[in-house]
């Protein structure tokens, strides 16, 4: 599943240390995320997005 995690995290001059520590994950926990090599719970993905200030379905790429 591919994101727009990084790119949502630079609009807002985020590292990926302070974003995981605003979701309460590890800073790998972000850089697996953003290299779409894991897929987070509801829970984190939801945290997430209302960090980015976006829907989790502006955030997500669902490929079908």
């Amino acid at each position: 599943m591919k994101n727009r995690i990084k790119e949502l995290r630079a609009k807002y001059n985020l590292t990926q240390e302070e974003l995981a520590r605003m979701v309460g994950a590890r800073r790998e926990t972000i850089v697996f995320l953003e290299k779409g090599k894991y897929n987070p719970s509801l829970e984190l993905a939801y945290k997430i997005a209302k960090s980015l200030k976006v829907k989790i379905d502006e955030l997500f790429i669902f490929d079908n």
